[in-house]
């Protein structure tokens, strides 16, 4: 009887935290790197794949994972796959990503996420958090970067088509 109550009590944790994650991405005020104001309602296409990192300056394994993702940006684009890197960086580091992004070969969209409103408003905790989003909903999520699993989002969106 003890034991049921336990598998019970961890599913029902486990609905809850999954319950915190958002799935649809809400209409949110961000910035590009010209300091206009991007809503996210006009950012995402239908029917079309997007790859959405967030990252910080100060993530080693964001950095990372954006350097692998250029690797592959080619095939992305080839397959209509876009590609936003949204910076969560706050007012003591922002002033760091446009020296950033102009020492690296990224050609895919940045956008700024100063005041983390997006961030949380998708229960983000951690970076690099990256999501899969297609039709304006959430199909994938992922925290943490390792070498490879910028083609493991590839084969992902493959998959799912």
């Amino acid at each position: 009887m003890k034991s049921v109550k336990s598998v019970i009590s961890i599913l029902f944790i486990l609905f809850y935290i999954n319950g915190l994650c958002q799935d649809i991405i809400p209409n949110t005020p961000l910035k590009n790197l010209e300091k206009e104001l991007v809503y996210t309602n006009k950012l995402f296409d239908q029917d079309k794949f997007y790859i959405v990192s967030f990252w910080a300056t100060w993530c080693i394994p964001c950095i990372n994972e954006l350097d692998a993702i250029v690797d592959i940006y080619d095939d992305l684009e080839k397959d209509n796959i876009k590609v936003i890197a949204i910076s969560t960086d706050d007012s003591r580091t922002k002033k760091r990503v446009r020296p950033m992004i102009n020492g690296k070969s990224w050609d895919f969209k940045i956008l700024l996420d100063e005041n983390h409103e997006l961030k949380r408003a998708l229960n983000i905790a951690g970076i690099p958090h990256t999501i899969i989003v297609r039709n304006n909903k959430i199909i994938y999520r992922r925290v943490g970067y390792s070498p490879g699993e910028e083609i493991e989002l590839f084969k992902f969106i493959k998959e799912y088509e």
